[in-house]
C-alpha cells in the first residue's frame, strides 16, 4: 500500500534587506515591469539582462534606477547576486538561469516555473508603514484577495491594528464629507479608528461613531443652525486638553475642514497652545451633493466655472463680505451653502441685479444620506418651493443651467 503524496511544506516567509544588494533580472516583459517597482523601493542594486525591453523598463534604465545589459543570459551571470527574478519567455534559459542560482545558493523566483523556483514572491500591499505580503502556495489569485482585504481594512481602519508608540499631543482635523461615512478618505477614517477621543460636528458622518471602539471618548460639538451651539473657544479648549493629556485626538468635522468649517481657526489655536495639527482634507459638499443629485457643477457648452458662496447672511447684512451683484452678472453655476433660511432673499437679490428669473435652481436636501431628497424651481420660485416642500438645512443650493443637464430634466 502505497503511501499518500506529501504536499509542499510552506514557504517560509522572511523580509529581504536588499540596500546596496545586487539583484539580478533576466528578461524585460511585462513580469519584470511589475516587479521591478519594489526592487527598487528596497534599494536593491539591480542588473537587468535582456535584449529588449518594455517602454516602462527602459525609461527606468533611461533614468538611471537600474543597469541595462541588453543582451541575453550568459552562464555566470548569477555570481555575486544576491537574489534574482528568472523572467524570459524561453523556458531553457530560465531552467539553466534557475540551474545557475541553485549552485550559487541565490535565491530565485521563476515566472514560468514556480514548482522549480527557490522562492516565491508574495501578494503585497502597504498601509501607514505596515508591509502586508500574502502566499497561499500555488494561488496566487487567492493571495491577492487576502492581500486586498487587509490592506483595505488597514487603510479604511475597519481592521483594527494598535501600534505600541510614545504618543505625542496632537489633533487631526479631520474632514469627514457630506455625509455619507463611505465618503471620507481612507487617511480620515484610519486616524478615527486611532483615536482616543473624537470631537464630532452634527453634519460629520454621524454613522462612523458607531464603529467606534467602546473606550473611545466621543464628544458633541454640534452647531445646529440658528439653535444650541457649542462656543468655538470651548472646542478650542476641548482639544488642548485631550490632546495635552497625551490622547490621540481627532475633530470630524463635516464635508471640508476649511471649507466654512472654522478649521483655520481651529488650527491657529492649536498651533498658539503648541499642539501639533494635522489637516485631513474632505470631500466637500459643494460638489458631491450636487454629484449625488445628478447635478454637474461644470459641463461642457453650459458652464465652465463654478462658484462656491455661504448664505448663512443675507445680502443686505453689514457683515456679508459677498459680492451678490457680482454673482448675478456672473454666466457660471452658482452653489449656495447655508442658504435655506436666507434663499427668497438671496433670490430677490440676484434677479434684482440681473440673473434671469427662469434660472434653473435645485435644492438637494440631506445629501448623500439615505433621506437625501432633490427640489426642483426656478431663481423666481425657488423661496416658495422652498416653503412648500419643508426644506430644512442641511441643504445645498445649484443656481445655473447644469440643473436641466440631465435628460428629461425640466425645472418647474
Amino acid at each position: 500500500m502505497s503511501a499518500a503524496p506529501h504536499p509542499d511544506p510552506p514557504a517560509y516567509p522572511v523580509g529581504l534587506r536588499l540596500t546596496g544588494r545586487r539583484v539580478l533580472v533576466l528578461g524585460g516583459g511585462t513580469v519584470a515591469q511589475r516587479r521591478l517597482p519594489a526592487l527598487l523601493a528596497a534599494g536593491a542594486a539591480v542588473d537587468l539582462i535582456a535584449p529588449a525591453v518594455t517602454p516602462s523598463v527602459q525609461a527606468m534604465a533611461e533614468a538611471g534606477e537600474l543597469r541595462w545589459q541588453r543582451r541575453g543570459y550568459r552562464p555566470g551571470d548569477l555570481a555575486g547576486a544576491w537574489y534574482a527574478l528568472v523572467a524570459t519567455d524561453d523556458p531553457e534559459v530560465n531552467a539553466a538561469a534557475s540551474a545557475e542560482a541553485e549552485r550559487e545558493r541565490v535565491w530565485c523566483v521563476r515566472s514560468d516555473d514556480a514548482g522549480a523556483a527557490t522562492a516565491w514572491t508574495p501578494a503585497t500591499g502597504r498601509s501607514d508603514g505596515v508591509t502586508v505580503a500574502v502566499l497561499t502556495g500555488r494561488d496566487p489569485r487567492r493571495s491577492a484577495a487576502v492581500r486586498d482585504a487587509v490592506v483595505e481594512g488597514l487603510r479604511e481602519g475597519t481592521l483594527g491594528a494598535p501600534r505600541h508608540r510614545d504618543r505625542t499631543p496632537g489633533v487631526a482635523l479631520v474632514g469627514g464629507g457630506p455625509g455619507d461615512p463611505d465618503l471620507i478618505t481612507v487617511r480620515g477614517r484610519r486616524l478615527l479608528a486611532e483615536a482616543d477621543v473624537v470631537v464630532a460636528d452634527r453634519l460629520g458622518p454621524r454613522d462612523l461613531l458607531d464603529e467606534l471602539p467602546a473606550h473611545v471618548e466621543v464628544i458633541d460639538a454640534a452647531k445646529i443652525p440658528y439653535g444650541r451651539a457649542m462656543a468655538q473657544e470651548a472646542i478650542h479648549a476641548t482639544l488642548i486638553e485631550h490632546a495635552r493629556a497625551g490622547r490621540a485626538v481627532v475633530r470630524l468635522k463635516g464635508g471640508d475642514p476649511y471649507v466654512f468649517g472654522r478649521g483655520m481657526e481651529e488650527a491657529q489655536a492649536l498651533a498658539a497652545a503648541g499642539i501639533p495639527v494635522t489637516v485631513v482634507p474632505g470631500v466637500t459638499s459643494a460638489i458631491s451633493v450636487p454629484g449625488a443629485a445628478g447635478i454637474p457643477v461644470t459641463h461642457r457648452g453650459v458652464a465652465h466655472e463654478f462658484t462656491v458662496v455661504s448664505g448663512h447672511l443675507a445680502p443686505d447684512h453689514p457683515d456679508s463680505l459677498v459680492d451678490w451683484p457680482g454673482l448675478a452678472r456672473l454666466r457660471g453655476t452658482l452653489v449656495l451653502l447655508m442658504a435655506v433660511e436666507r434663499m427668497p432673499a438671496i433670490a430677490a437679490t440676484l434677479i434684482a441685479h440681473g440673473r434671469d428669473p427662469g434660472t434653473p435652481v435645485a435644492v438637494v436636501q440631506d445629501g448623500t444620506t439615505a433621506a437625501q431628497r432633490r427640489t426642483d424651481a426656478t431663481l423666481a420660485t425657488v423661496a416658495e418651493r422652498i416653503a412648500a416642500d419643508g426644506v430644512r438645512p442641511p441643504a445645498v443650493i445649484v443656481v445655473g443651467e447644469v440643473v436641466t443637464v440631465a435628460e428629461g430634466d425640466e425645472p418647474r
